[in-house]
């Protein structure tokens, strides 16, 4: 609504999940406003790989240093990138939209105190995918299908990602790594 107020900028669309973004995102939008933890198969880092020279924007909670986490490793690998708290004020909003789409980077100094607090993450780029299937509500042998392994292969990952996250059950593990940012 902020966005749209604005005479120099046009909001094209809003997306529910990570794979409507990337198919959305085909020759429109200059910028992407995202939220880090955007439900979808793939992770902000995978997605925002795949967008290629989009300028990208996320907001983050300023007490979520999983999320902050997350956005630091994707502000790693692109240079057209901002992150941005989400109780910034309309106008720094807009101002950091304008920032971004002109290449420069735009990071909140207080949110970077909050990255350096979080813990890292001990899961695996395979075991967060796996997490990310599951939490999909796909089975085990789903999952298999799905990364062209066997359904005890699956078994064994979801065994070490139990372990890892201290988590009794998938559930419990989803949740944990949700709320770590590292899903």
């Amino acid at each position: 609504m902020v966005l749209s107020r604005e005479s120099d900028l046009n909001v094209v669309a809003e997306f529910e999940n990570a794979e409507e973004v990337l198919q959305g995102s085909n020759g429109g939008p200059e910028v992407l406003l995202l939220d880090p933890l955007l439900p979808g198969e793939m992770g902000i880092a995978e997605l925002c790989d795949q967008l290629g020279g989009h300028a990208v924007l996320m907001l983050i909670e300023r007490d979520d240093g999983g999320s902050i986490s997350l956005a630091l490793s994707v502000v790693k690998q692109s240079s057209k990138v901002g992150v941005i708290g989400t109780d910034a004020s309309p106008d720094d909003l807009v101002e950091a939209v304008r920032e971004v789409a002109e290449g420069r980077p735009v990071f909140d100094p207080s949110l970077a105190l909050a990255a350096l607090r979080a813990p890292d993450n001990p899961l695996t780029d395979r075991e967060c995918e796996v997490l990310r299937l599951i939490n999909t509500g796909a089975t085990a042998q789903e999952v298999a299908r799905a990364l062209n392994l066997s359904a005890g292969t699956i078994r064994n990952y979801l065994s070490r990602i139990l372990s890892k996250t201290g988590a009794r059950s998938r559930i419990e593990a989803i949740r944990k790594a949700q709320d770590a940012g590292w899903i």
